[in-house]
């Protein structure tokens, strides 16, 4: 019996790491999509109040790091998506670390496309209404395009609809009907 009681007590445990891993995965994606679909209300959503994304400077808390980012927003600016390669989440089950490839395309007067590769490394934090936020923030350009495999992480299909449907992605405020928004129920 007594091994019973302590055989469950470690699935329940595995099981709830294991979705604390697809739920911040799930949420960087999101964060991703935030760019891709140039949602700033969505993207300053996914960041802590006391957020530090940190490149040539360090800048400090949602508006200043939507202020910054605001290129990625605008009809002609530059193109960027990023997927998690890596996903650690903490025995205590309220921090996590994100680590994976970006992507940049850039035009030039021209209209001649580069893209630019790196890394990018997102912490995430357990916030007490049961939403994850990224907390630090950096990245790092690559002199080269990443392995085939590692590129192909941008274009996988990833399974976020269980997280979808709990409020995970783009809709901050869990729902047990869809997420929310733009004003919307999907």
């Amino acid at each position: 019996m007594k091994l019973l009681i302590i055989l469950s007590a470690l699935v329940l445990t595995c099981t709830a790491f294991a979705d604390a891993v697809d739920e911040v995965r799930c949420r960087e994606i999101a964060f991703s999509k935030s760019v891709e679909a140039q949602d700033l209300s969505a993207f300053t959503l996914f960041i802590d109040a006391d957020a530090r994304f940190v490149g040539n400077s360090a800048l400090h808390g949602p508006e200043a790091i939507a202020e910054a980012w605001a290129a990625f927003f605008a009809e002609d600016g530059p193109l960027i998506k990023w997927r998690p390669r890596f996903v650690e989440v903490l025995e205590d089950g309220k921090l996590a670390l994100t680590r994976g490839p970006y992507r940049m395309i850039t035009h030039d007067d021209e209209g001649v496309e580069t893209e630019h590769w790196g890394t990018f490394n997102s912490v995430w934090r357990l916030h007490d209404d049961g939403m994850w936020r990224v907390v630090f923030d950096a990245g790092s350009d690559s002199d080269e395009a990443p392995a085939d495999e590692v590129k192909a992480l941008l274009d996988q299909v990833h399974d976020c609809e269980t997280q979808q449907k709990m409020g995970w992605t783009m809709g901050l405020e869990p729902t047990t009907t869809g997420i929310t928004t733009r004003g919307s129920t999907n």
